[in-house]
C-alpha cells in the first residue's frame, strides 16, 4: 500500500510563516500589474512544497483475523431449570459457526458468582477484551440469563455487543424480600419484621394470601397468613439475649423456577433492658459486700438488697418512729411482685418468722416457670432454722447433713466442673499457678456445710473429702445454685493470694439468669469467610458428628475435635452462601454464610433491560435462546450488525505491517533548480 507523507525540514510555524509572506508579495505583485507574478507564484510553491519534505510510503501489510468475544455466565441463577443445557447448545452452536469463518477467531471466558457482589459479567467482557487489541474486536457475545450486577461498568464498547438470553418468556418466580428488620432488639419485647412475599414474572393468578413460616432458632414455626405482592408487619418476640436467628420462609409452589429465595435469614442481637436482682442478707458479716460489690458492678443490674438487721425476736422496746431501719416489704416483694425479677440471691438467711410459707411456696414456683435462684449458705442451713426446712426444699438439689466441717481447703474444679461454663477454665484465672500435688493457686477456705446432691444435679466444685461445695440445678424452666460455703469473701480479701472470686460469681449469677454465652448445652455456627466454624459444648464426653445441610439441600457430616474440656469445635470449609442447617442429637443451630439471601437469588427471571443501553449504543440486538440461536454475518464497520434471525460482527480490516519503504518525491537540489528557474523566467518576462 502507497500513501504520501510529509517531513518537514522547518517547523511548521516557519514554514507557514514563509507561505503568508509569499502571499503578500504575490498579491501585491498582482495589484502592481506585473506579469510574471504567476511564475513566482510557482517557483514559492516549489520551495515551500520542498521544505515540507514530500515522499512516498510503500508498506507491506498481511491482514490478520478479527477477535470475536464470548462471554459465558456460569452464575448459580443462570444453571437453574433448563438454563444449562440451553447454555450448552448456544455456545457449541456458536462455536461451529465461528470455526466456519477463516477471518474470525475466538476467545472465551466464563464469569462465576464467586463473592458477594454477584454476577459480575461485564467486568468479565472488560478484562478479556484487555487481553486483545481493540482494532481486531469484531464483536462480543454474552450469554446470560441477564441478570447481571455491574449492569453500569461499560458505557460503550468498540465491536457490538449481543446478547442470547436464557430461561423463557413464560418464566417466574415467588420469593422472600426483607425490607426491614431491626439489629438489635429487647428480650421478651415485642419488635416489628417488614416483609413482602413477592411473585416476579409471568406469575399464574394466585390466591390473596400465601403462608409464611417463621422459625427462632430452629425451633418449630409459626404460620402467618400474608397477602401476596404486599408488605406486611409481623411482631416477633425474642426469648433470649445473644444472636437470634429467625428464618422466614413461604413454601414452594408448583412451576417457580427456584425455591433458594423462598426463605431469608435474619439474625437479631437479643439484649436484657435491665437484669433485677434482690439480694436478701440473713444477717451482716464479711461477705456481704462481696455479693454487693459485684452485684453493683455490673451496669445492666438493678439491685434491690436488703439485710435483715432487727428480726421479729429482737425486742429491745425501742419505738418504732424512733427507728431508721426501713422494713422489709416481705408481701411486695414475694408475693406480687417476684416475678420481675431475674435472680433471688439469699445469703446465709435463715427461717425467722419473716418469710411465711407461702412465701416460699411462691418462690418454688417462680423457679420452675423460669425464675434463678442462688443461696449461699452459713452454719445455719445444716440446722433447724435451714431453708431447707421449708417449702424450697421441693426445688433445692441438696440436702444437708447438719454437719459443719471447718478445716483449711483449696476448692477444686469437679470432673464435669472442668467441662461446666460457670467453672471451665476457672483455675487460669487464679493468682497462682497450679500446685506441686494439683492444688489450684488461690486461697484456703475455713468452713463447708456438709450436703448430699441430688443424682440428677451437677457438682461443678468440690471442697474437703470431695464435698459438694457448689451445686447447680435445674427444675422446670428455671435454675438454681447452692454454694455450701459462707467463705469466698476470703478471696476478695486477698487471703493467702487471694482467687478468681468475681469471676466465679459472675459466671454463676449470669448462668442462673440463663445468658447464652454460658449454656453447658448448646450447638452454634458462624459464618465468615465463606467457611462455618461450628462449636457444641456439652458435659457429655464425646459427641456425634453434626449433620449440616446445605442452602441447596445438600449434607455433609462433619467429625468435631475436643479443644478444650467440653468444647468440641469444626470447620466447614468452602460453605456455599445462604443458611445452613446444624444438627447434633437433640441440638439445632442455624449459621448463615454470606449474605442469607445471596443476591444472585434476589431476581431470577431473565431479562435483557439491564444490558440493553450497552447492547443499544453497541448497535448490537438481544435473542432468546429459546426461539433458536442465530446465524452469525460478518458486517462492514458502520452498517448495521443486527437482523432477522442474524447477528453481525464488524469486519475490522485489522492487517499486520511487515516492511515499511520511504522514497522522497524529488531530491532538494532538484527543487531548488526549478523554483531558480522558474524566478529566472519570471524575471525574464517582466524585463521585456
Amino acid at each position: 500500500m502507497q500513501s504520501l507523507v510529509f517531513e518537514p525540514v522547518l517547523p511548521l510555524w516557519t514554514i507557514s510563516a514563509l507561505a503568508v509572506a509569499t502571499v503578500v508579495v504575490l498579491a501585491l505583485a498582482v495589484w502592481r500589474g506585473l506579469t510574471g507574478w504567476w511564475l513566482r507564484a510557482l517557483a514559492a510553491l516549489v520551495l515551500i512544497v520542498a521544505l515540507s519534505g514530500p515522499s512516498l510510503r510503500e508498506e507491506d501489510r498481511a491482514p490478520v483475523s478479527n477477535i470475536v468475544l464470548l462471554v459465558i455466565d456460569d452464575s448459580a441463577s443462570n444453571r437453574i431449570d433448563a438454563r444449562s443445557d440451553q447454555v450448552a447448545d448456544a455456545v457449541a452452536e456458536l462455536t461451529a459457526d465461528l470455526d466456519g469463518m477463516e477471518t474470525v477467531e475466538l476467545r472465551e471466558r466464563r464469569v462465576t458468582n464467586a463473592g458477594d457482589d454477584g454476577t459480575e459479567l461485564l467486568a468479565g467482557l472488560a478484562d478479556l477484551a484487555a487481553e486483545v487489541p481493540g482494532d481486531r474486536i469484531a464483536g462480543a457475545i454474552l450469554v446470560t440469563d441477564g441478570q447481571v450486577h455491574d449492569a453500569g461498568a461499560l458505557e460503550t464498547f468498540p465491536a457490538p455487543v449481543h446478547v442470547l438470553l436464557t430461561g423463557a418468556q413464560g418464566d417466574w418466580d415467588r420469593r422472600v424480600v426483607i425490607e426491614t428488620a431491626p439489629a438489635f432488639a429487647i428480650v421478651d419485647e415485642t419488635v416489628s419484621l417488614v416483609l413482602k412475599v413477592e411473585d416476579t414474572g409471568a406469575a399464574p393468578a394466585a390466591g390473596v394470601s400465601v403462608p409464611l413460616l417463621i422459625s427462632l432458632d430452629g425451633t418449630e414455626p409459626l404460620r402467618f397468613d400474608v397477602p401476596l405482592n404486599r408488605s406486611v408487619t409481623l411482631p416477633v418476640t425474642l426469648t433470649r439475649g445473644g444472636v437470634n436467628v429467625l428464618q422466614i420462609s413461604t413454601p414452594v409452589a408448583a412451576g417457580e423456577l427456584t425455591d433458594r429465595n423462598n426463605a431469608a435469614v435474619v439474625s437479631i442481637n437479643g439484649v436484657r433492658d435491665r437484669l433485677r436482682v434482690l439480694l436478701v442478707s440473713g444477717e451482716p458479716y464479711p461477705g456481704e459486700r462481696t455479693w454487693r460489690n459485684l452485684l453493683k458492678s455490673d451496669r445492666a443490674v438493678d439491685l434491690v438488697h436488703f439485710t435483715i438487721l432487727r428480726p421479729p425476736n429482737k425486742q429491745d422496746f425501742v419505738p418504732v418512729f424512733e427507728l431508721s431501719l426501713i422494713a422489709f416489704p416481705t408481701q411486695e416483694l414475694f408475693m406480687e411482685k417476684v416475678d420481675e425479677f431475674d435472680l433471688i440471691i439469699f445469703d446465709r438467711y435463715q427461717r425467722r418468722g419473716i418469710l411465711p410459707n407461702r412465701y416460699f411456696e411462691n418462690i418454688t414456683r417462680y423457679v420452675r416457670d423460669g425464675g434463678a435462684l442462688l443461696i449461699a449458705t452459713g452454719t445455719d442451713f445444716a440446722g433447724a432454722e435451714s431453708l431447707y426446712r421449708t417449702p424450697l426444699r421441693e426445688v433445692l438439689p441438696v440436702e444437708p447433713t447438719a454437719i459443719v466441717v471447718e478445716e483449711g481447703y483449696r476448692p477444686r474444679i469437679s470432673p464435669i466442673g472442668e467441662r461446666h461454663p460457670v467453672t471451665a477454665g476457672l483455675v487460669d484465672h487464679a493468682p497462682h499457678p497450679v500446685e506441686s500435688d494439683g492444688s489450684p493457686g488461690w486461697g484456703r477456705w475455713f468452713r463447708i456445710i456438709d450436703m448430699e446432691a441430688s443424682a440428677d444435679s451437677e457438682t461443678v466444685m468440690t471442697g474437703p473429702d470431695d464435698r459438694p461445695l457448689l451445686v447447680l440445678d435445674r427444675q422446670g424452666q428455671g435454675r438454681i445454685a447452692v454454694l455450701a460455703s459462707d467463705h469466698a469473701w476470703l478471696w476478695s480479701r486477698g487471703f493467702e493470694g487471694g482467687g478468681p472470686q468475681l469471676e466465679l460469681l459472675r459466671r454463676l449469677a449470669h448462668w442462673l439468669m440463663q445468658e447464652p454465652e454460658l449454656e453447658e448445652e448448646v450447638l452454634r455456627g458462624t459464618g465468615a469467610g465463606g467457611e462455618i466454624s461450628v462449636r457444641r459444648r456439652t458435659l457429655e464426653d464425646s459427641v456425634p458428628p453434626v449433620v449440616a445441610t446445605s442452602p441447596s439441600g445438600n449434607s455433609v457430616e462433619l467429625n468435631l475435635v475436643e479443644t478444650a474440656p467440653g468444647q468440641w469445635d469444626g470447620v466447614i470449609e468452602d460453605a456455599e452462601n445462604g443458611a445452613w442447617q446444624l444438627e447434633n442429637g437433640d441440638r439445632s443451630a442455624v449459621a448463615v454464610v454470606g449474605p442469607s439471601a445471596p443476591r444472585e437469588f434476589a431476581s431470577v427471571i431473565s431479562t435483557g433491560e439491564l444490558l440493553q443501553p450497552l447492547v443499544s449504543a453497541t448497535g448490537a440486538g438481544v435473542r432468546r435462546i429459546a426461539e433458536g440461536v442465530p446465524d452469525l454475518r460478518v458486517v462492514r464497520e458502520g452498517r448495521v450488525a443486527e437482523g432477522r434471525g442474524w447477528l453481525g460482527l464488524v469486519d475490522r480490516e485489522a492487517y499486520q505491517l511487515l516492511d515499511v519503504r520511504q522514497v522522497a518525491l524529488a531530491p532538494g537540489w532538484l527543487m531548488l533548480l526549478l523554483a531558480a528557474g522558474l524566478a529566472f523566467a519570471a524575471w525574464r518576462v517582466e524585463g521585456r
